[in-house]
């Protein structure tokens, strides 16, 4: 089951009975339709740090997007939940991300909407080779901001603030307005997530990282951003660029950003013509160009091409910097925690391999996805969002290490050059949580990523590598999804599912997958497809190894 690049958004009203709190448990300990014993209710979609229990729950199989809903009977659960407020009685960090979290919703409301895009010349809806090579309905972008560093007013320190945004959002309403300015607030605090202690320098090398701005309702949106000494003499305080999307294509951004900066040295004025052309564009299909003319000064009319990777699933991924930063078998511990959706921290100092690595661990959980929190880059300010107790995929830079390690029970991944150890905190199991025959054949594949000479081919054969384990694991699962001849929902009927595994050490593995989110998720969205075969990269693998499985079966007899 393939998941689209683009999830439906949904506004659900909530029940009267609810209450909500910040860092809920996702815990939820029976499935509405399961006939089986330690079953699990359907569990929202992707993680964000405000939760609402109910007591029930609708049935309709198209509030994916809503907000999480979690039992009234799993209340006790958030005792070790952090305070609200610090000691001088201020909203504490825990309650300010909530807040700030729950600004970043779509404007959905009526009496805001963007403008559609114009056609281009000798554009035809009916053209089918267009249908293909094109997403329709999609920006490449929702903004572009310029964010800089300004002194505050007693000129003791620097502060974040946009000097710069692409498109202007006029006629909104003055709620829209507020809602607005809180999401562009939030963007200046993951572009310089280092706070306020800035001093003006002479050099600064660019860097690129991104960021994922996660709403309340659990959609995602993605901030590409650039940091840079802007152009001028004597020492000068860097500035940055952010793109926000809804599409996750770090290589396709980071290449549009290099235009961005190119032209931003001639003058900030040569950016909107070439973002509005951007915008006006067609997003590409996966394996697909699209081309843009921009005029430059001196230089003349240049053309542009933005490619799309034919694995549209890696695009936001480059897995070189993972394998840089740890050895095979350490990121086989790292993945051994990720899949079991534990606390998981990264630490560096450069804000592009924090960034580039916690997308790369994410990846390696495909077909599944990282339901949780996950913050590739934590601000200063919200360093207290190590103590939340649900799982979480953090980035934090290494001079903020002290205020990590003195939580328990989660691994702490060094990721510098001059490390001691790369594993500074860790529960102990790592280990021990894969079966060890297929831990033995991952590092195998592995070995053969030496030979490929290109991003895509390296990104190919680690992705295989885990994909590989995954349908040797759970690959059998659409088996297991009987269906009524009514035609209603399947129903998973678990305990049948891991008893079917032979391997004593596999089969214990996978009762522990069972028991996460991902995989729940994922085995809901199975039983509502129809009875028959399925598309995508991981269904097309589970049949190639089914096959190869029979023919070897086949010369033994």
């Amino acid at each position: 089951m393939e998941k689209t690049s683009q999830q439906q958004h949904l506004e659900t009203e909530l029940p009267p009975n609810s209450r909500s709190f910040s860092f809920a448990s996702m815990r939820i300990k029976k499935r509405h339709h399961s006939n089986e014993e330690g079953g699990f209710t359907r569990r929202r979609g992707l993680m964000s740090f405000s939760s609402v229990r109910e007591t029930s729950r609708k049935e309709s199989v198209q509030d994916e997007a809503s907000k999480l809903h979690c039992t009234e009977d799993q209340v006790n659960e958030t005792a070790a939940i952090p305070s609200g407020e610090d000691d001088a009685g201020r909203p504490g960090a825990l309650k300010r991300l909530s807040a700030m979290w729950s600004s970043f919703r779509r404007h959905k409301r009526e009496g805001f909407k963007d403008s559609e895009p114009p056609e281009l010349p000798g554009q035809v809806a009916e053209n089918s080779s267009r249908q293909h090579r094109y997403v329709s309905g999609q920006y490449f972008f929702e903004y572009l901001v310029v964010v800089s560093l300004k002194k505050t007013k007693d000129g003791s320190s620097y502060e974040p603030q946009i000097t710069y945004q692409f498109p202007k959002k006029d006629g909104m309403a003055k709620y829209q307005k507020e809602e607005e300015e809180k999401t562009l607030k939030a963007i200046t605090l993951f572009c310089f997530p280092e706070g306020i202690n800035w001093a003006p320098l002479t050099e600064y090398p660019s860097e690129t990282f991104s960021f994922v701005l996660t709403e309340i309702d659990g959609s995602r949106r993605n901030g590409y951003c650039r940091r840079l000494l802007p152009g001028g003499r004597g020492a000068r305080p860097p500035e940055a660029y952010c793109i926000i999307s809804t599409l996750a294509c770090f290589g396709l951004f980071s290449k549009i950003l290099e235009e961005v900066e190119k032209r931003r040295q001639i003058s900030t004025a040569m950016i909107y013509p070439f973002m509005q052309k951007l915008r006006e564009a067609p997003f590409p299909a996966p394996g697909h160009t699209v081309e843009i003319k921009s005029f430059i000064p001196e230089s003349g009319t240049e053309i542009i091409s933005l490619t799309r990777p034919l694995d549209s699933w890696l695009e936001h991924v480059n897995f070189a910097t993972l394998f840089d930063c740890l050895t095979d078998e350490e990121v086989l511990l790292v993945f051994a925690a990720a899949v079991l959706e534990r606390r998981i921290v990264f630490i560096a100092e450069e804000l592009g391999t924090l960034s580039q690595i916690i997308h790369a661990v994410a990846a390696l959980l495909y077909p599944f996805t990282w339901q949780h929190t996950m913050i590739s880059i934590v601000p200063e300010i919200l360093i207290d969002v190590v103590m939340a107790p649900t799982p979480y995929l953090l980035g934090v830079q290494k001079h903020l290490l002290d205020l990590v390690t003195d939580q328990s029970d989660l691994l702490v991944v060094d990721l510098s050059d001059n490390k001691r150890e790369t594993f500074i905190a860790s529960v102990g199991d790592e280990s021990s949580i894969l079966p060890p025959k297929l831990k033995s054949e991952i590092l195998e594949a592995l070995s053969a990523r030496q030979k490929a000479s290109t991003v895509e081919e390296l990104n190919r054969v680690v992705s295989e590598a885990f994909l590989l384990f995954f349908v040797k694991t759970v690959g059998h699962f659409r088996s297991y999804v009987k269906h009524s001849r009514g035609g209603g929902p399947g129903v998973f009927e678990k305990r049948s599912f891991y008893k079917a595994i032979d391997s004593k050490t596999t089969r214990h593995f996978v009762k522990l997958f069972l028991q996460t989110q991902m995989f729940d998720l994922f085995i809901q969205e199975v039983e509502q497809q129809q009875p028959g075969p399925q598309q995508g990269i991981f269904n097309k693998k589970i049949l190639e190894y089914q096959e190869k499985k029979k023919k070897e079966k086949a010369k033994k007899h």
